[in-house]
């Protein structure tokens, strides 16, 4: 349960900062809303999520899977295309995040 805690908690991140852009600096109420809620629940997940799964393993996690699909976002809602540069990080990142779930100890 606590990876669907996480998948979740991942997903209204991703939300949340998605609609960061909306708000025109918290003046439009309703991208406003989305992202103080998405973040609420973020957070809150991350707490339960915390119960079973080690600290950096879940934060390792959350923002390389959060990077990737922030990513994929602003690309398909911002037109913001990421260059090779971009995606050699992200792969990076991924990578990283696999290392630490399949060899760290950190992450028994």
């Amino acid at each position: 349960m606590p990876y669907v805690y996480l998948s979740l908690a991942i997903i209204a991140e991703v939300v949340a900062t998605s609609a960061l852009k909306a708000t025109q600096n918290f003046t439009a109420i309703g991208p406003s809303l989305v992202v103080l809620i998405g973040y609420g629940i973020a957070f809150y997940l991350l707490t339960l999520v915390l119960r079973h799964i080690p600290l950096g393993l879940t934060y390792a996690l959350w923002s390389g899977f959060g990077i990737v699909l922030i990513t994929l976002s602003g690309a398909l809602v911002y037109r913001q295309i990421p260059d090779l540069p971009a995606l050699f990080g992200i792969a990076l990142i991924i990578a990283g995040s696999v290392i630490i779930h399949l060899y760290s100890k950190m992450s028994v």
